[in-house]
């Protein structure tokens, strides 16, 4: 997989489709890498006329890992204490504005998840000339009354800096069967080999605990997203426990002309059988721009 240089840091990202097309860059969450956008999700949403480009964010995967930066103190930081917070998710979409530029685009499209989509939101605020539309999944607008997770205990997002492979397969497995859409049946084979994979490709728990810090530190983009100008379509689970539904119904509220599709059943992931309204919403939506 090639790398791009951005914001001083390398950024491994892959494509699908044709060149020629219109780009549509993909954003992950919270510690998760490219590959956490399914092949398939990618093959499909470039049939549909796009240059699809997904990337790993900073300190996550392939890309440059900043563990100079030193560890985040995480009983501290719910605590209030921020002195070990590393950098904000603006620097994340600062990252994302330099992909689009090193790539030598014009204007992207741009659909983000979870994370992801806060850091989308971010750069079409503050580099409204790269963006061409922009598609906010399972995500929220840092306002803490919206969007809150309805778990018991999120520590679970954190991975444990000790755990050995087999020990990092199954905390992934267990994560996601808790957050994941209720009712999708999917083998218990499945779901070891997607953990097995990101586990093998890389696995980075300080970098996941620096992302969480900017997550939990950020700003209330509410009153920047009434600024927005871009075609914007907000997709969201009904059924997300990690970013609870009204999360997507205020970040739809808040940005002038969206348009909120929220999916029965979804929870915080991409099963394959909300893939054709997710992309569809998400097409329909860059048609506008």
């Amino acid at each position: 997989m090639p790398f791009v240089r951005s914001n001083a840091v390398d950024l491994c990202y892959q494509t699908f489709g044709d060149p020629a097309d219109p780009a549509m860059l993909l954003i992950m969450g919270l510690g998760e890498q490219l590959v956490a956008w399914p092949d398939g999700f990618c093959v499909d949403l470039a049939a549909r006329g796009f240059h699809v480009v997904r990337f790993d964010n900073r300190d996550i995967g392939l890309s440059t890992w900043l563990d100079e930066l030193g560890d985040v103190d995480v009983p501290a930081l719910f605590a209030g204490d921020r002195s070990s917070v590393r950098y904000g998710l603006s620097d994340m979409a600062a990252d994302t504005a330099g992909l689009i530029e090193a790539l030598g685009l014009r204007r992207a499209h741009l659909a983000g998840v979870s994370m992801g989509g806060m850091i989308a939101q971010l750069v079409a605020v503050e580099r409204p000339d790269l963006v061409a539309s922009l598609a906010s999944i399972m995500s929220t607008t840092g306002d803490r009354t919206v969007g809150q997770a309805t778990l018991d205990d999120v520590s679970v997002l954190m991975p444990r800096p000790d755990a050995d492979r087999e020990a990092a397969i199954a905390a992934d497995v267990s994560l996601y069967r808790l957050i994941g859409s209720p009712g999708v049946e999917i083998s218990e084979e499945d779901r070891v080999g997607v953990a097995a994979a990101k586990v093998d490709r890389a696995y980075h728990p300080a970098g996941t605990a620096r992302q969480f810090a900017a997550i939990v530190t950020a700003a209330d983009r509410t009153p920047r997203l009434r600024t927005l100008q871009v075609p914007t379509v907000v997709i969201h689970g009904e059924a997300d426990r990690l970013v609870d539904v009204s999360g997507g119904r205020a970040t739809a509220g808040a940005v002038p002309g969206a348009e909120l599709v929220l999916i029965p059943g979804m929870g915080h992931d991409l099963p394959a059988g909300a893939w054709g309204r997710i992309i569809d919403a998400i097409a329909t939506n860059a048609a506008r721009a």
